[in-house]
């Protein structure tokens, strides 16, 4: 057995998937401090299962996973793959070639593989023992091991010899059996201690029983007791309520009454409330009226006074008005004079602004064009100065430019030389450049669409992979309801099942009986387990039967003496066999019109199902019983056939031969008849749930199974995107 390979990916420093190859002979890792040479040793350790981190230099598990760099992303997971040659089964498996497999996801999830077979650590481990392969074999030694070896303990040596002498496989094995007689051990001191226990108290709980025995036989005395109390209870308070009720009717009349009276004198104090609330406005209308008519009063009397005193004014100053008229009179008639000179001096002054207008205007024309032609010859004085100095400017430029354009039209025969050369050579290169270009440009588009391609297909991955998550999160609700579900229906499964095993409803002696069953194979059952009836009827046909229901079935005469001895015995009461052997003649119905009348269903052992030997104990209860489906057609049968039928109607009501009708609020907590039909539906819900429960939890499995696949797919396109 020899090492052929190893296989890193994503593991420390290894980004890239990388195959060492380990050929026959003496294979070395040579390379500088750094480049990784002891990852090669950590990945093996790491892969043999290694789970002390500090032993692989890092702090932590997910520092195993490569972590990136400044253009490397980090990787999603660390995988490694050790292959050994076992042409010699040198290992216990029956391969010639043996691949182990380790990988590691930063979510904390950890796998290991066999060749591709998921596995433990456990069987990787037990795969090594006594090969000296391990992670605590002496095949890997690292820096300062031999050292430590050689100064370590005599236990730590041991373990080294053990490992090469090929008895580590033994003395774990030993190891394992050891501590679990030791448990095995505490076991059984435990198990001493319980029976010990146990026994100290079998006297004390004989006694108790005892005690319970009389406990329950005063417990259905007091029961009577309390049966006859509260119907004395419900006598006298039915007395107390006819009592009640007669004077609640009497304080209703009053109340009825009183109500009345109240109602009319509340309708009188509306009428009188509205009728002051109007006389009250009208008084209201009134003062404010007369508030207003005397401060009416106040404000003329005033204004008469001011009235007064102003005519007196007037009067005072009429004279000084008419004085005031004539002076303004004659001052009137000597402006008119002034006015009349004013003007003909103004035509006189008009006359000459006119003609010095004029003079003004004609000198302004003559200065505008003196001051044209003195800006004009200006201007041209100017441009000709401009003139000169540009002539004098370029003349010096147009010399230096001279002296410049001769130093360089040398360098440009000096560089015109060189360019031909260059050109000579470029032309020469050209073909190939342009060869060579065209093959990059092509490189290139065939990169970009392997890219672009890449891309899309991990965006698709990566929309799968969270398809997954969801359809997972969707499958582990839908497996936690019917999980629950399931429980739900085991849970009242056993209830129903516990119920019907214990006949529980049953009266003492009936359970006593069928305790017997299995010791008396003459006991076949109670009516309610040989006959099945559906859900629409199971009403009816419980109320027909009334105690008959209770009723127990044997084989024969002899079977159903010896268990009425058994009672007597015992004195566990009474109870009512049905002998198969004396059950032969069950009378006929003679009134077959009665099942052509409206609202019969038909006699009710035509409604239940049964094993042909137990016909005759269903027609012998059932036979003369009628099933109608409402009282009101029972009732009508009934006097129609002058009360000689027995019917029974679905809802519970029974009329008997007589006329006596029983009925009201069908209370049926036990549901004696009806238990196997409720066990037999939730069995097959049960089974149901179950069927659902397995899919979901195999639906599950398939897709992680897809979802690994895709992680797989994702990390290997991204690798090679890279």
């Amino acid at each position: 057995m020899y090492l052929k390979s190893i296989e890193v990916q994503g593991f420390k420093s290894f980004a890239n998937k990388i195959v060492f190859q380990f050929h026959q002979g003496i294979t070395g890792i040579v390379g500088p401090n750094g480049s990784g040479k002891s990852n090669v040793a950590d990945a093996v350790r790491w892969v043999l299962g290694e789970q002390r981190i500090k032993q692989l230099r890092g702090e932590s598990m997910q520092d195993v996973i490569f972590s990136g760099t400044e253009l490397r992303k980090p990787l999603g997971y660390a995988y490694v793959g050790i292959t050994f040659d076992n042409a010699d089964h040198k290992l216990a498996i029956d391969y010639q070639e043996v691949t182990v497999a380790r990988r590691l996801y930063r979510s904390g999830e950890s796998e290991y593989s066999i060749n591709g077979t998921p596995c433990r650590l456990k069987d990787v481990n037990e795969l090594f023992y006594d090969t000296g392969i391990g992670k605590e074999g002496y095949s890997i030694i690292g820096q300062g091991q031999i050292e430590k070896i050689l100064s370590g303990k005599p236990e730590e040596k041991r373990e080294l010899f053990d490992e090469a002498a090929g008895i580590v496989k033994f003395k774990k094995r030993k190891a394992i059996a050891q501590k679990k007689l030791e448990d095995e051990k505490n076991n059984l001191v435990r198990v001493k201690d319980i029976l010990s226990e146990l026994e100290k108290q079998v006297e004390p709980l004989e006694k108790q029983s005892d005690k319970a025995k009389i406990y329950l036989k005063k417990k259905e005395e007091l029961k009577e007791y309390d049966v006859n109390v509260f119907l004395l209870e419900n006598k006298k308070l039915t007395e107390q309520l006819d009592g009640i009720e007669g004077s609640y009717k009497i304080a209703e009349e009053d109340y009825n009454s009183t109500t009345q009276l109240y109602d009319k004198i509340k309708v009188e104090y509306d009428e009188i409330q509205t009728h002051i609330e109007e006389l009250e406005q009208e008084i209201e209308c009134t003062r404010n009226a007369l508030t207003d008519a005397s401060v009416t009063r106040g404000k003329l009397e005033g204004e008469i006074n001011v009235l007064k005193e102003q005519i007196k004014g007037a009067k005072g100053n009429e004279q000084h008005f008419r004085e005031r008229i004539t002076a303004i009179q004659e001052q009137i008639a000597g402006k008119e004079g002034e006015r009349a000179k004013i003007l003909e001096n103004k035509t006189v002054l008009d006359a000459k602004a006119a003609e010095l207008e004029k003079e003004r205007n004609e000198a302004k024309g003559a200065l505008a064009e003196v001051q044209q032609r003195i800006e004009t010859l200006n201007a041209a004085i100017e441009e000709d100065k401009n003139q000169i100095i540009a002539m004098l400017n370029e003349r010096a430029t147009i010399k230096s430019k001279m002296s410049s354009f001769d130093t360089m039209m040398e360098q440009l025969r000096i560089r015109k030389a060189e360019l031909n050369s260059r050109l000579l050579r470029a032309r020469s290169d050209e073909a190939e450049r342009d060869a060579e270009i065209k093959a990059l440009q092509e490189e290139f588009q065939s990169i970009s669409d392997q890219i672009a391609a890449v891309n899309t297909h991990l965006a698709a991955l990566e929309e799968q992979s969270q398809t997954f998550r969801e359809r997972l999160t969707n499958k582990d609700n839908e497996v936690r309801e019917s999980q629950a579900g399931y429980q739900r229906c085991k849970s009242q499964l056993d209830t129903i099942s516990n119920l019907t095993e214990r006949y529980e409803g049953y009266g003492n002696s009936i359970q006593k009986i069928m305790e017997q069953k299995e010791h008396n194979k003459g006991i076949i059952g109670v009516v309610a387990d040989i006959i099945k009836v559906d859900k629409e009827y199971e009403t009816a046909i419980e109320t027909a039967l009334g105690g008959s229901i209770q009723n127990i079935v044997t084989e024969d005469e002899e079977t159903a003496k010896k268990m009425i001895g058994f009672l007597k015995k015992n004195r566990f009461g009474r109870a009512t066999f049905l002998p198969l052997t004396s059950i032969t003649r069950p009378q006929e119905f003679k009134m077959a019109n009665v099942l052509n009348e409206k609202g019969a269903i038909g006699l009710a052992d035509s409604l239940v199902r049964t094993d042909a030997r137990y016909k005759n104990v269903a027609k012998t209860m059932l036979g003369r019983i009628v099933v109608v489906d409402h009282i009101d057609n029972a009732v009508n049968i009934a006097k129609k056939y002058n009360y000689s039928v027995r019917m029974v109607t679905l809802e519970g009501e029974l009329l008997v031969p007589g006329g006596a009708i029983s009925g009201g609020a069908f209370k049926n907590n036990s549901n004696l008849l009806g238990r196997r039909r409720e066990i037999e539906e939730l069995e097959q819900k049960l089974k149901a749930a179950k069927e659902q429960l397995d899919a979901a939890n195999a639906d599950i499995e398939n897709i992680k199974a897809e979802r690994n696949h895709v992680r797989n797919t994702i990390e290997e396109e991204k690798a090679a995107l890279q």
